[in-house]
């Protein structure tokens, strides 16, 4: 897989400089041991108060250095990608910001973690410091396992603690709280694909139709590969699992993890299944979705849930100068409000109206236009994906169904009111420019025949006024390169005229290499050379299913 780097060596080293670099000045500094020793400190730390050190691996981020700052962290300790840091560079942190009052180190249940984490404790009591260590252990993905891995669950301790030693409490208190809290989490995450490290060759141990229970956050094995299922069905396993492991009675905060390379439109659908599955009436607290303990670029996600009571609820709500971290909001009911009823359209009046068609001919001719762009969605996606970003197929079939399941109400009879009709869909559902050209279309085509004008003048002022607001011309490969000369040529000759010059004007935007309007301006002319423009493709379609359909009619 590929990646941005400059060095392998020195990927850890550069994010942590630009992580210092693009924070506001004042509140984070690095040690200057580098690049052996990776130590963020908060810059306007005075000892004064109980420091709370954390840190591992890199490949996590924002975790652990994105979360140093008042009311978090103290300092966070990296080492390499998915590698604990040195015993020197745990115990050169813990010299750093450890005052009188002590550190608390908070450890995530891995050996090497808890081993360098642990020597480097012991030296620095040998050295006079009072410290005490949290070891967070909240992956239930493996129920067997003697010493259960410590993943996003982490987070709530960095949170629990960075509040109480900001507040003042002693390191005796917090310890204790902590490590209560530590013991009332549980997190599991899921995962469709594993991780690739910067600079190693990457080999995904999944198949194409496999997703991962319980992987690592390094990667490792999770407790079961599961098929791919819709991601209700993956919520609700993971609900299920979770929810076994949940002490009874009491209220739950969550957190929406992303594990590095979900994007957010699905992370949000996936915060909306959660809380709505079984898990949703436990909770009280949701913090996210968000990435918050990644894991490089794996595509998955975790949940992970504490046991809240007063304390703690109060911990996860104070601010935190920390820009990675996210606030919790109370769960609530999803909000819906009426919508204002459009006003009633006087341009489109049917009172006006000059032109009367046949009613079945109108419906026959709009159900096979339809059913024709429908049919052309794959071969429309698959000529947008080598010039645009493969879904004017799918855009176009939306509006024609949207046409279709509106067929029954149409007054076919008034070419005024439907095409009125029409446009009030499109605008709609169609979505994307293509939904509000066609949309602009259609309600001017509406209005010009409202007041008195035939067919073919009715389509041209449509094409006239969406052109305006479009910026489109004749020449600029875009579906008015169709559009327009079908519409003169029906005024002046006919269906049968409209649908070659529609076909001719569709085929020449083949050997358009400049786009001068559309998603295709943006490109060159060794993008667009030989590749029609699939909304000219379109248009042109339907002039050719038009003059057929009229063509058997006689109409």
């Amino acid at each position: 897989m590929k990646h941005f780097f400059n060095r392998r060596e020195d990927i850890v080293t550069e994010a942590l400089d630009g992580l210092l670099l693009s924070t506001p000045e004042g509140q984070l500094a690095r040690l200057d041991t580098y690049p052996a020793i990776k130590v963020i400190v908060r810059a306007d730390w005075d000892r004064s108060k109980v420091a709370v050190i954390s840190g591992g691996g890199a490949g996590h981020e924002p975790s652990h250095a994105g979360f140093v700052g008042k009311g978090m962290l103290t300092a966070a300790v990296s080492g390499e990608i998915f590698a604990s840091p040195s015993v020197d560079a745990v115990l050169t942190a813990i010299r750093a910001v450890t005052g009188a009052p002590g550190c608390l180190l908070v450890v995530k249940n891995y050996t090497g973690d808890r081993l360098n984490f642990g020597l480097a404790a012991e030296k620095a009591r040998a050295e006079g410091f009072r410290v005490e260590m949290v070891i967070v252990a909240d992956d239930i993905a493996l129920p067997d396992l003697p010493q259960p891995r410590g993943v996003a669950g982490t987070l709530f301790i960095h949170k629990i603690a960075g509040h109480m030693a900001e507040a003042g409490e002693d390191l005796a208190a917090i310890a204790a709280a902590t490590r209560a809290a530590a013991a009332d989490i549980v997190s599991l995450g899921m995962s469709l694909s594993t991780c690739s490290i910067p600079g190693q060759a990457h080999e995904d141990r999944l198949g194409p139709d496999e997703g991962e229970l319980g992987l690592g956050i390094h990667g490792e094995p999770g407790v079961e590969r599961i098929a791919l299922q819709e991601a209700a069905g993956i919520v609700a396993t993971m609900a299920e699992r979770l929810s076994t492991r949940l002490q009874s009675g009491g209220e739950y905060a969550l957190l929406i993890n992303n594990l590095g390379a979900v994007p957010p439109l699905e992370m949000g659908l996936i915060a909306r299944a959660v809380l709505t599955s079984s898990l949703a009436e436990r909770v009280r607290l949701v913090l996210g979705p968000a990435p918050l303990m990644t894991a490089l670029n794996m595509n998955g996600f975790s949940l992970s849930l504490l046991r809240l009571d007063a304390g703690r609820a109060e911990a996860l709500a104070s601010a935190v100068a920390p820009r990675a971290w996210v606030a919790p909001v109370e769960r609530h009911p999803l909000a819906v409000i009426p919508a204002p009823k459009p006003a009633a359209a006087g341009t489109t009046a049917t009172a006006t109206a000059t032109v009367e068609v046949d009613a079945a001919l109108a419906g026959a001719l709009i159900e096979a236009v339809c059913d024709r762009l429908v049919a052309m969605e794959a071969d429309l996606n698959r000529l947008d994906a080598r010039t645009g970003d493969g879904d004017t197929g799918s855009t176009v079939a939306t509006g024609a169904r949207s046409v279709l399941a509106l067929k029954a109400k149409l007054p076919l009879a008034d070419p005024a009111a439907t095409m009125a009709a029409i446009g009030e869909a499109l605008g709609t559902s169609m979505g994307g420019s293509s939904g509000v050209l066609l949309s602009i279309f259609f309600t001017a085509a509406a209005r010009k025949s409202a007041a008195g004008g035939d067919l073919p003048a009715a389509f041209v002022a449509g094409l006239e006024r969406m052109t305006f607001y479009g910026g489109a011309a004749p020449g600029d490969r875009t579906m008015v390169d169709a559009l327009d000369p079908a519409l003169r040529a029906l005024a002046a000759e006919g269906i049968a005229a409209a649908a070659r010059a529609a076909r001719a004007g569709g085929a020449a935007t083949g050997g358009m290499t400049r786009a001068k309007a559309g998603r295709s301006s943006y490109l060159g002319a060794r993008d667009l050379e030989g590749v029609p423009d699939p909304g000219a493709e379109a248009a042109a379609a339907v002039f050719e299913v038009a003059a057929v359909t009229l063509g058997r009619t006689g109409g």
